[in-house]
């Protein structure tokens, strides 16, 4: 994953159709990635059913391909349908395991392990109750980095459920650590601001 080995700071823009914003209609979810030094690559759901979409909702099993300028596929996600302990798994382009994301079970805070592709935990993501939009990056070492969810503007906020993410590191990573964070990104805003009014509490199960 090239487009990510020189990206500390990545830009994660969710865009909505005008008909979700005026019918309440799920839509496939699409997202623009801007990478530092003006790359960007661009993610859709694909294969996702309307019936998923609109009663499942951010419950529902997804697949997100994440492709470049030229629409070769880069990266893909996937995540199976779980009522709690949400998981996805990234894969490269050519279908090999990059690693995990899966969520834990708390009381109180958000709590994510992030894997790689040999099970073997990499980082934390913890999302603080009182901080709703943080989720910090840790490991052995301490903070690696900060997932934020970002102000979309008001007409954003008020009449769709699409998000800006910023996935900033405080130092380098390996690409195919950096491409399982991304994937972190999209599992978050499925589960905790997909479909909510906007106080990233959502379904935490």
């Amino acid at each position: 994953m090239r487009e990510l080995e020189s990206s500390r700071e990545i830009l994660v823009t969710q865009k909505k159709e005008m008909f979700e914003a005026f019918t309440g209609f799920e839509t496939q979810n699409n997202y623009v990635v801007q990478l530092q030094g003006g790359q960007a690559l661009y993610a859709a759901e694909v294969n996702t059913g309307f019936l998923s979409r609109n009663f499942l909702q951010q419950l529902r099993p997804f697949e997100l391909v994440v492709a470049d300028g030229q629409r070769n596929t880069r990266l893909r996600v996937k995540r199976p349908f779980r009522f709690m302990f949400h998981e996805i798994t990234v894969m490269n382009g050519h279908g090999m395991v990059l690693g995990r994301v899966v969520k834990k079970f708390t009381f109180v805070n958000r709590l994510y392990e992030v894997k790689d592709g040999d099970n073997r935990t990499l980082f934390e993501l913890k999302g603080p109750l009182f901080k709703p939009w943080t989720f910090r990056i840790e490991n052995a070492l301490g903070n690696v980095g900060v997932i934020t969810k970002k102000w979309s503007g008001l007409f954003k906020e008020a009449m769709t459920d699409a998000d800006n993410f910023g996935l900033n590191l405080e130092r380098d990573l390996p690409a195919t650590q950096k491409a399982v964070l991304l994937g972190a990104v999209f599992l978050i805003d499925f589960v905790h601001f997909e479909n909510n009014t906007g106080n990233g509490i959502g379904i935490d199960g």
